[in-house]
């Protein structure tokens, strides 16, 4: 599975330090990743990927993209309380008034607030957890989930805990995991364009690319994001690009 791996087509990888460590060092439990990942890949191949083929075939785009949409506005009061504990309360300031404008004007199936000059920034607690210094610690690929590192993995646990819809969804489990499965779908279907882009190793290449984004992201945050080559300036028209405001504070 295709994970976190946005705005992003493999032509414009540009290879950076972290990537080009040998594989003892940054992949220290490739014997127990390389199983996860096959599991993964099995369910994919079977599973999920049929599914996002249906649903994007049969779901128009602009539903598919109000929903997205919808998603990521909830999301906005979390990020906007990662950028506060990060030092940035300007760049918290603006994402609480992109949450405010689109849920007030659309109930947060479109996004005005980027056409008035405030474009998002998604935020995670292990992306915060990085700008802090916090090493990412040894590359894990989680069942299900996909690629992530130790520190991402304590970041994905904090913000299970977070996001609104756990609370929104409270005692309803139902609705909670069919929310999150539609998710899991929706994202798949974003990727179906790269399945034939990524040959030879994909454990290999899905796991640099990984590390290569987190890796831009923190640095983006702290205005070093010169130093960490990752993708081109222009937007990939396959994956929709987060359109993310640099090192505001």
């Amino acid at each position: 599975m295709i994970k976190d791996l946005k705005g992003i087509k493999v032509k414009d990888l540009k290879i950076n330090a972290n990537a080009a460590q040998p594989d003892t060092v940054k992949d220290p439990l490739q014997s127990l990743n390389r199983p996860i990942y096959s599991f993964n890949d099995m369910l994919d191949r079977h599973v999920l990927r049929p599914v996002a083929v249906e649903y994007r075939e049969k779901t128009p785009e602009d539903v598919r993209g109000s929903y997205r949409q919808f998603r990521k506005n909830l999301g906005e009061p979390w990020n906007a309380v990662n950028q506060l504990i990060q030092g940035r309360p300007g760049r918290a300031a603006k994402t609480l008034g992109r949450f405010t404008i689109n849920t007030l004007t659309t109930l947060g199936l479109a996004d005005p607030a980027s056409r008035l000059g405030l474009p998002p920034e998604e935020e995670s607690f292990g992306v915060t957890l990085g700008y802090y210094g916090v090493p990412s610690g040894p590359f894990l690929m989680l069942p299900f989930f996909g690629p992530s590192t130790l520190r991402d993995g304590v970041g994905l646990a904090v913000d299970a805990q977070a996001r609104p819809q756990k609370y929104i969804m409270d005692d309803q489990d139902g609705l909670y995991w069919s929310t999150n499965l539609l998710q899991a779908v929706d994202t798949r279907a974003q990727y179906l364009d790269l399945d034939q882009t990524i040959q030879g190793d994909q454990y290999a290449m899905i796991r640099d690319l990984y590390l290569q984004r987190k890796a831009f992201q923190i640095a983006e945050k702290k205005g070093d994001s010169a130093d960490v080559s990752f993708i081109d300036d222009d937007e990939s028209e396959d994956v929709p690009e987060d359109n993310t405001d640099k090192t505001e504070k």
